[in-house]
């Protein structure tokens, strides 16, 4: 009698062939590998797909769960909404190099221009929602932050990761910077620094707060990860502090922050592990319920950087914050 782990070639193999068929049956229909492409670095839910693709809700939800069956996408309940993402990892492991091969060669087909064209409306949709709501709460910015996590609680461990020495030259950014509560830290630590923000009432509240602290070496720049690309901006540093959750395509956004960084530069992320208050989105204008910790690393290693020290703090009512610290190689 043999045990499970002791099954003959021959069973093995057909197991093996079987599993392969079915990956490859779901994955191929040119709607379903044009899904896969779509759902190449972000997530979206079925009534979006249906926008981007242009098709009726019944037949996208049929080739989502065809995808999810051959384990080649993954679901997240959000609320009463089900956000889908590419499954980067198969969870069999005999799959994986297979599936890793076909989601390569599916990143470097070109998408369809149409379907592009209706991901950036998406996207401008959900960047605008986020926009609005930061403009019309800019003063009620800490009073909502502290709601989930007080810069006083995880303030200190988020300098703790700076680095020890900066001589030189050296120039810092920080993405999203509320209300400038880093930025006098990155101020004395840096020769130069750049607060980015695409909320002009958040930028001035920003402003303002740092005037008052006599921050000279700082400047303000209103836009976004594009706009500092556009720009020629280039930093050793650069934060990403609370920033993702209210980002439309985060994979994206630090794809960009690799872009920005200097050769041996880092990147420190400050974000909400994966949770399910759901309240956070319309009190606190977050787009996502934070994220699980490999899909930072998912997104990182993509854009080629190389994964840090990392610390996780639990604060009081529940929420988990990662800090996850990462750096570009020199090569």
């Amino acid at each position: 009698m043999l045990l499970p782990n002791q099954f003959s070639s021959e069973t093995r193999s057909a197991t093996d062939t079987s599993a392969i068929t079915a990956l490859c049956k779901a994955a191929g229909d040119p709607l379903r590998m044009q899904i896969l492409k779509v759902l190449q670095q972000n997530a979206y839910g079925v009534l979006e797909m249906c926008q981007v693709f242009d098709i009726r809700q019944p037949a996208m939800s049929h080739h989502l769960k065809i995808l999810a069956n051959a384990g080649l996408v993954a679901t997240r309940r959000e609320g009463t909404t089900i956000f889908y993402r590419r499954n980067e990892m198969h969870p069999d492991t005999d799959l994986q190099a297979l599936q890793y091969s076909l989601f390569h060669a599916i990143d470097e087909a070109a998408l369809d221009p149409n379907l592009r064209n209706r991901l950036a409306e998406i996207n401008g949709t959900r960047a605008a929602a986020s926009v609005a709501f930061f403009n019309q709460n800019a003063v009620h910015f800490e009073e909502n932050q502290d709601l989930i996590a007080s810069w006083s609680d995880y303030g200190d461990s988020v300098e703790s990761f700076l680095p020890d020495n900066t001589t030189g030259n050296q120039s810092a950014l920080e993405i999203g910077p509320g209300y400038g509560q880093f930025l006098s830290r990155l101020s004395a630590g840096f020769d130069r620094v750049t607060a980015l923000d695409n909320s002009a009432e958040m930028l001035e509240q920003c402003r303002s707060r740092s005037a008052a602290q006599s921050l000279t070496n700082v400047s303000f720049m209103l836009g976004d990860t594009d706009s500092a690309i556009s720009y020629g901006v280039k930093a050793d540093f650069i934060s990403l502090n609370m920033v993702l959750h209210h980002n439309p395509t985060p994979a994206e956004i630090i794809a960009d922050c690799a872009q920005l960084l200097n050769k041996n530069g880092t990147l420190l992320i400050t974000e909400l592990c994966a949770h399910d208050q759901e309240w956070v989105k319309e009190v606190c204008g977050d787009l996502w319920l934070g994220f699980e910790p490999k899909a930072l690393s998912q997104w990182c290693f993509a854009a080629n950087l190389a994964e840090g020290n990392s610390q996780y703090l639990t604060q009081r009512n529940g929420f988990r914050i990662q800090l996850r610290q990462f750096n570009l190689d020199a090569n």
